[in-house]
């Protein structure tokens, strides 16, 4: 049995665990990689996180690799960050292959976390027995990935799959991307908290959970069904463009399952051309917070299956 270890960096903390070839999750943790508003430089705290993570194993284990599974546009073949819109102080730019390989001295490899989610659901989880998918992440953005084939859709650098950044409205709102109306702003959690904002219900702060709390106000249930509207428009255009067997739903939202999966579906279902709605699945993630570092393994046990056949 090989034993792995698996790294899913996100914007507020890093999840890491000790990971089978199998998926079986040995142990796992977490660490805060926003604690000083990142003038301590994210790859610093996840060294140090993966040191301490095999240090508490109390089991002397030959790690065959590190997976990692991170945010931003992440140029796969460096295993480099390439691009995050500028939100992360001391990130943009790192490469991340190179910094864990010149310290731990085992093969990595880097893909973006989108990605990386659908990946592990291919595996793991609600996609497990499907060759096309669609992936998609709701939070205070939007992100995704698109397997074709039982091959996950790259690109020139390994950057496809940013489906949180077609224009879906030129007259929409402005983006972090620096774009107008890109489906991330009429789409996201944050685009369904402007839009209570503007009702004035609520103190400040509030969030998602707190909105889908109080359905019972008309208001409020009606700038739901609209925010669910116009996400539906954005995934049957992607539905027309890939044609997958099923889209999976990540985020926490998608466990609102009365009051959200089920209206989404049934809207993309009116919405889509026929011939593609027949057969298609529409169904939340089922692998939670440990689909990072599943698709991240996943990924990383494929390539290295690919560079021994070339070899």
């Amino acid at each position: 049995m090989r034993y792995y270890v698996a790294v899913d960096i996100g914007g507020t903390e890093a999840k890491l665990g000790i990971i089978d070839s199998r998926g079986k999750i040995h142990s796992k943790m977490s660490v805060a990689v926003s604690f000083d508003q990142y003038e301590t430089p994210i790859i610093d705290t996840v060294i140090k996180g993966v040191e301490q993570l095999i240090e508490i194993q109390g089991v002397k284990r030959n790690y065959s690799g590190i997976a990692v599974s991170a945010a931003g546009q992440i140029d796969v073949t460096l295993g480099k960050v390439i691009g995050t819109n500028g939100h992360i102080k001391n990130y943009e730019g790192t490469n991340i292959k190179q910094r864990l390989e010149e310290k731990f001295g085992i093969p990595v490899t880097v893909i973006n976390d989108a990605n990386a989610m659908v990946l592990g659901e291919c595996w793991k989880g609600s996609a497990k027995s499907f060759t096309h998918v669609l992936g998609v992440t709701i939070g205070t953005g939007v992100g995704g990935g698109v397997v074709i084939d039982g091959h996950l859709l790259q690109g020139h650098r390994g950057i496809a799959g940013e489906i949180g950044h077609f224009p879906i409205n030129y007259d929409g709102t402005l983006c972090s991307c620096g774009n107008i109306g890109c489906f991330e702003t009429v789409a996201s959690m944050n685009a369904l908290i402007e839009r209570v904002k503007k009702l004035q219900v609520f103190p400040m702060p509030f969030n998602g959970r707190d909105i889908f709390n109080h359905l019972v106000v008309d208001e409020i249930a009606n700038e739901v069904d609209q925010w669910i509207a116009d996400m539906s428009a954005g995934l049957v255009g992607l539905i027309h463009i890939f044609n997958p067997q099923i889209v999976v739903i990540g985020g926490g939202v998608s466990y609102q399952k009365t009051h959200f999966l089920d209206p989404l579906r049934n809207k993309v279902l009116e919405k889509v051309m026929p011939c593609f709605g027949e057969q298609l699945v529409i169904e939340a993630a089922t692998c939670g917070n440990d689909a990072g570092m599943l698709g991240a393994l996943y990924h990383f046990i494929s390539q290295m299956d690919s560079k021994g056949r070339d070899q």
